[in-house]
Parts: C-alpha cells; structure tokens; sequence
C-alpha cells in the first residue's frame, strides 16, 4: 500500500483521517502545520500528501509550491470558493475535496490518485487469493475465478475498505448505483457467492443488523 503524509492542523480531523486510511492498510505520518510538512518532506518520499490550506506557519499552497512538485497532492479543506479551487488546482494539485466530507469518498478518492500516478500492477493478497485491480482478474490457488462484472466491483469496494464496515444500503449505493431501486437483498446474494467462490465465509464477515466488513485479520 502507500506511504501516506496527512497535513491537518485540526487535531479531531488529523486522527480520523490517519486511522481510517490505516485501517485499509496505508503507512501513515502526519504533522499539523506547513512548516513541519515542508520538514518531513526533506526528509521522506511519500506516495501522497493529503494537505489543508488553512495551516499554521504556511498555507497549504506556500507548502505545495515549495514542494518537490512530483508527490501527489490532495486538498483537503473548508476553502470552498471556485478561486481558491482553481488556485489549488493551477498548482497541479491531483484533486480538491471540501470538509465536511464522507471517509468512504476520501478513500476513493485516495485510491483514484494513487492508480492514476503509481506504476505497476496493484495485486491485492489475501490467503490463497490474489486480485489484480487493474485488469480485473481473480484467482485462487493460481486457478483463476470468473467474477461476474457486479461480483467483481463489489469484491472491489470491500478490498478498497476493507476492515470497514459497510452498510447495505452503503454497498448498493457504491455497486449499484444512486438510482437503483431494487432490495437489499441483492447484495446478501452477491455477498453469498464470493464467500463461495472464494472461500471467504470467514474473511467476509456479516455486521449483525447492518451489513458487511472485509477482515484481514
């Protein structure tokens, strides 16, 4: 996974975001004003830094100005306004979200970056199962596993948060879509044949009145 610099000066919101991004299995440093920032920079290569701009010290656009100009950037702010949007974006920051945010979009978006700027192929490992992200293969015991396309992204969405727990009603949004009207049940279903063809009855687990969690542990 990712080496990760979160750039946060608000303490609540430093810690959710370190532990969320944690919890799916990135490496993590953080600090809470630019001046430190632009320090561990010197001294670290991140995959990623998730920066504010209103920060103690410097701005986040003083920090990603005086920044190696080739790690990833992502604002993370309540600056809303387009101006400061654009400014940020100018920069050549890679995306630009606005607090309040949901963790899930945050970690979406996380992972939309780093496809688009790390090399290789991402293999995900789990067990006897490994899953390439990218080209859409599974395979089990080195035998692949024919997913079908909604199997394959809801496989996709419990890897990318996984040791989250995800609701059903989360689930159908992030696989089916906002404007899927059919039930709940559809995705105990879906849930019922990876567990099978994956062997994971164990490594899906069920969140008892409320949905599904991928452990790695």
């Amino acid at each position: 996974m990712a080496y990760i610099l979160v750039v946060e000066d608000e303490q609540s919101i430093n810690e959710l975001i370190v532990w969320n991004l944690r919890l799916v299995g990135h490496s993590m440093d953080f600090c809470f004003d630019g001046r430190t920032a632009l320090a561990m920079l010197r001294r670290n290569k991140y995959d990623l830094i998730l920066l504010d701009v209103m920060l103690p010290e410097q701005d986040g656009f003083s920090v990603m100005e005086q920044s190696d100009g080739e790690t990833p950037i992502i604002f993370v702010t309540a600056k809303d306004s387009l101006p400061d949007r654009l400014k940020g974006l100018n920069l050549g920051a890679d995306d630009y979200i606005v607090k309040p945010f949901e963790m899930l979009e945050l970690i979406a978006r996380v992972e939309a970056v780093l496809r688009r700027t790390r090399t290789g192929t991402k293999i995900f490992s789990l067990g006897d199962v490994s899953v390439e992200m990218e080209n859409r293969l599974v395979r089990r015991n080195g035998r692949e596993i024919e997913l079908t396309p909604r199997e394959f992204s809801l496989l996709e969405v419990l890897i990318l948060n996984r040791n989250l727990a995800l609701s059903r009603d989360k689930l159908l949004e992030l696989v089916w879509g906002y404007d899927y009207d059919g039930e709940e049940r559809t995705v105990d279903v879906h849930i019922q044949r990876l567990r099978k063809k994956l062997g994971w009855e164990n490594v899906i687990e069920t969140v008892y009145k409320y949905g599904y969690r991928l452990s790695e542990h």
